[in-house]
């Protein structure tokens, strides 16, 4: 099976997708992704105790930000107008941490984009602020959880078969 790509025209150029003519569908788009650090900078954080402020509330509000300014850091995403914009934080372990985002919008096309910046932009907000007690913090396994709504219907990761790096396994 074959898959065009839609952000590219006939000439092989590439394009910003017109979405005039779609109907328009209640959409949500869930991501995530990871932060591994020490288990000191970790609790540092937990205890709210980083010279720069409360670590996760300002990581929330840049999330939020980014999902908000989305097309204006991918180039052919279409501005939104998000309903809602949700960004939290899970303790996976005593050195990870998980960065969840979740964005909803009535609208003519889906909202994953945003979803993913708001992870993205998260994650690097804790990893500016916490710097300077561990520069090697890593961030990654940052991935589309699900989506709703839409002329391609619901898809989730969970329905996928998927080994733990999330990539699909054959």
């Amino acid at each position: 099976m074959t898959t065009q790509l839609s952000h590219i025209n006939a000439a092989g150029e590439a394009n910003m997708v017109d979405v005039g003519g779609k109907e328009l569908s209640h959409r949500i788009a869930v991501a995530a992704g990871t932060l591994s650090m020490q288990a000191a900078t970790l609790d540092s954080i937990k205890n709210n105790q980083l010279a720069k402020g409360e670590v996760l509330a300002v990581a929330r509000i840049a999330g939020i930000q980014a999902a908000k300014r989305c097309s204006d850091l991918i180039p052919l995403c279409h501005p939104l107008a998000l309903t809602k914009v949700q960004v939290e934080f899970f303790e996976l372990s005593d050195t990870q941490l998980e960065v969840r985002a979740t964005c909803k919008v009535t609208g003519q096309t889906g909202v994953e984009m945003e979803a993913l910046s708001a992870v993205s932009v998260a994650a690097l907000t804790v990893y500016d602020m916490c710097k300077a007690i561990d520069k090697g913090m890593l961030i990654g396994n940052i991935r589309l959880l699900e989506k709703t709504g839409g002329k391609s219907g619901d898809w989730s990761r969970d329905q996928q078969n998927t080994d733990v790096a999330g990539a699909l396994v054959t």
